[in-house]
């Protein structure tokens, strides 16, 4: 336990992207399987260990610490795994257990025998390795490394390309021990026998004054930016999943995608709600896409209240054949003729948007809000499809934020790094003399400014439930987000779109923040 404890130490501390993939790659040179492997599956959340529970943490510590004294800690420290690590007594003694050995231990012990076999792990370990133990049986292992971040660390350290790590990697299960022999040259490439596989999407970069300034019309293609979430539909014989972004596996939550999913293709587009309405489908607001997403599997209530549609982008496989090194135009005269032919349900295609010159571009996008649309998305004609984020292929060109002056509510203990520090804030405006929150902001700040806020919230607290406090009603954040849209499952009758604090209004009056009704005048008709 005790070097994938100072790995997750590292890792914690280490801001950079590029410094975490170094990280990760001496771990994979240094470690010999099955703990490589175990770690990568830990980091990445693969492992989920149903007999050890955060409540057995809880009983163990109030059988070995003062239960006041624990309970004043844990308000100071806000998380549980560290608390528990640093107030354990007692110093290390006896031989600390390795990774391997823990995890197959976690796997099939039987619940009534997990306490005291985790309690003898705890006496032999110093406090960095207990959390590190602690975080595993957890599962709060949050140490900013995405699945996505994995490959590419597996990438630098072996050398093969970190596509060629993707079109295995959903075949595959911890330790992962075919994946390293063939990245060590020990073994032939695993073979995914069939499985569908995600491919790396393609990114756009953010349109900047500068960058549309060169921009020639004539060489790009329109499309709208709807407000949803970016996926990868891949389908063929070996099988048919729905992926994220982030080439994670959501099929279990749309189901009704998947059934619709009767061909031989992988294709990008965007995951939206849509209803019926009586000029035609609408895109609902992406609160309603949210009440389908992180969950594993969806009732017949969810999926009939919130129906899931794929706005089609993008072919990049038409059966066995790769379209990635076409051009744009190219890819989409394949992919239109391809939907004319199949009509996949829950499925259309995006459209093409008409302009003449970069002018009548800015004046798309001054409407976007109105159409509850995004943004534009500008693409090169002859651009082919390619992993990453390349410059000057794809452009984003999102409307411009919307801002309030709301007053802080309250706050809430962060995760991880944050997770000594009062980070996620609600925030509300004035509905006649009462204050009713309107949202929850946990970035935009500095850590200077989070340190800032952290002790305003200890020094004005005026209420305490759990984790959160209630402050006093006296500082106001200018708060900027994408959209605002009406919502019954919030007492303020509105929902905000990816809010975040632009400003710390100290020089402001909370009697002076934004009234209720100017949001309200924000929501589209």
């Amino acid at each position: 336990m005790k070097p994938f404890a100072e790995l997750l130490e590292r890792l914690t501390f280490t801001p950079a992207r590029n410094g975490r993939v170094a990280l990760l790659a001496g771990w994979f040179a240094t470690r010999h399987d099955p703990d490589r492997g175990l770690g990568l599956a830990a980091i990445t959340g693969e492992l989920d260990f149903p007999a050890a529970k955060p409540a057995l943490i809880r009983d163990l510590a109030a059988s070995r610490t003062d239960p006041t004294l624990f309970a004043l800690s844990y308000d100071y420290v806000g998380d549980l795994a560290e608390t528990v690590a640093l107030m354990w007594p007692g110093l290390p003694r006896g031989e600390a257990p390795a990774l391997s050995a823990v995890v197959a231990t976690l796997r099939t012990t039987p619940k009534a025998r997990l306490p005291a076999i985790v309690a003898g792990w705890l006496d032999s370990l110093d406090a960095s390795a207990r959390l590190a133990l602690l975080k595993l049986i957890t599962g709060g292992l949050r140490v900013g490394v995405s699945a996505r971040l994995a490959k590419l660390a597996l990438a630098a350290w072996s050398g093969r390309p970190v596509e060629a790590i993707e079109e295995v990697w959903h075949g595959l299960s911890p330790p992962y021990t075919a994946l390293f022999a063939w990245l060590e040259g020990r073994g032939e490439k695993p073979d995914p026998g069939g499985l569908p596989t995600f491919r790396p999407l393609m990114l756009a970069n953010p349109l900047e004054q500068a960058d549309l300034a060169a921009l020639r019309a004539e060489d790009f293609r329109a499309e709208w930016k709807w407000d949803g979430i970016r996926v990868q539909l891949v389908a063929g014989p070996g099988g048919r999943k729905l992926f994220s972004r982030g080439a994670e596996d959501i099929s279990g939550a749309f189901p009704d995608i998947v059934g619709a999913m009767q061909f031989h293709a992988v294709l990008d587009g965007e995951l939206l709600v849509l209803r019926d309405g009586p000029d035609g489908p609408s895109v609902a607001p992406f609160s309603d896409l949210q009440q389908r997403l992180n969950r594993k599997q969806v009732g017949n209530k969810v999926l009939h209240e919130y129906p899931a549609h794929v706005r089609l982008y993008d072919m990049l496989f038409e059966g066995a054949e790769d379209l990635r090194a076409l051009g744009f135009d190219a890819r989409r005269a394949r992919l239109e003729a391809w939907w004319r032919r199949t009509r996949p349900p829950r499925t259309d295609l995006s459209a093409l948007v008409a302009f003449a010159d970069v002018a009548a571009l800015g004046e798309l996008r001054a409407g976007a809000r109105e159409a509850g649309i995004e943004g534009l998305m500008l693409k090169r004609a002859d651009s082919p499809y390619l992993q990453g984020r390349p410059k000057g292929h794809w452009w984003k060109w999102k409307r411009a934020a919307l801002s309030i002056d709301a007053v802080l509510m309250y706050a809430e203990r962060g995760h991880g790094r944050r997770s000594s520090f009062y980070s996620d804030y609600t925030f509300g405006l004035w509905r006649d003399e009462e204050l009713v929150p309107v949202g929850k902001a946990y970035s935009g700040f500095t850590d200077d400014e989070l340190r800032m806020l952290d002790r305003f919230v200890r020094e004005h607290t005026t209420e305490r439930f759990g984790p959160v406090r209630r402050v006093e009603p006296r500082l106001v954040l200018e708060v900027a987000f994408d959209a605002a849209q009406r919502s019954g499952r919030h007492r303020s009758g509105v929902a905000l779109r990816f809010p975040r604090i632009a400003r710390i209004r100290t020089d402001k009056p909370a009697e002076e923040a934004d009234r209720l009704e100017t949001l309200l005048r924000l929501i589209p008709d």
